[in-house]
C-alpha cells in the first residue's frame, strides 16, 4: 500500500473504501496470511518448536502468540469492513471502538534481540510480514476512523485539547 493510496481514501465520498481496489488487495493479502500462519503454526511450526532450546521454545511461544494476535485482529478488522461493503453492517457501527483495530501494545511490542538466532526462519518471516500488514491496517484504521485522541500520550494529548478549545486553524 502506497502512502498516496491511504491519503486518497479521505477524498472518496462517492466510492467507499470497502469497494476500492486497495481494500480488495488488502483483504486478499490479509486472509491469505491468516491461512498461511495457521497452517505453519499447526504443522511445521510445531515440529520446529520441539527442536528449539529452552530459551528458543519460550521465545517461540511468545512470538507465535504475537503473530496469532496480529492475525486475529487483522482478520477481524477486514471482516468488519467486508460486512460494511456487503450491507450487513452500517459504516458508523464499524467505526465504533468495538470494531477498531486493537491489541496494539501486543502486536507492535518490541521483540528480543535474539530472534535471528533462536527462532526458525519461517516464523521470523511470518512475524515480519504480519507486522507490516498490521501496521498498514492500523494506518487505514486511523485514516478512515480517526485516531482515538484519549490514547495519544504526553504533549500530543495537550495539543489536541488546545485544538479543540481554539480550533485547528
Amino acid at each position: 500500500m502506497r502512502y498516496g493510496e491511504v491519503e486518497n481514501l479521505r477524498n472518496l465520498p462517492s466510492r467507499p473504501f470497502t469497494g476500492s481496489e486497495l481494500f480488495v488487495r488488502t483483504f486478499d493479502e490479509g486472509m491469505s496470511l491468516v491461512e498461511e500462519t495457521a497452517r505453519y503454526l499447526d504443522g511445521p511450526g510445531r515440529d520446529e518448536a520441539r527442536n528449539l532450546s529452552r530459551k528458543g521454545a519460550l521465545l517461540y511461544a511468545g512470538e507465535s502468540m504475537r503473530v496469532t494476535t496480529r492475525m486475529m485482529q487483522t482478520a477481524s478488522w477486514l471482516l468488519v469492513q467486508r460486512a460494511v461493503h456487503d450491507g450487513d453492517m452500517e459504516p458508523d457501527q464499524a467505526s465504533s471502538s468495538r470494531y477498531r483495530l486493537g491489541s496494539k501494545e501486543i502486536c507492535l511490542g518490541a521483540t528480543t534481540d535474539n530472534v535471528e538466532e533462536l527462532l526458525p526462519a519461517a516464523l521470523r518471516d511470518l512475524l515480519v510480514r504480519s507486522e507490516s500488514l498490521y501496521r498498514r491496517i492500523a494506518r487505514l484504521d486511523d485514516v478512515l476512523f480517526g485516531r482515538d485522541r484519549e490514547t495519544i500520550p504526553g504533549a500530543h494529548r495537550h495539543w489536541s485539547r488546545l485544538e479543540q478549545v481554539f480550533g485547528r486553524d
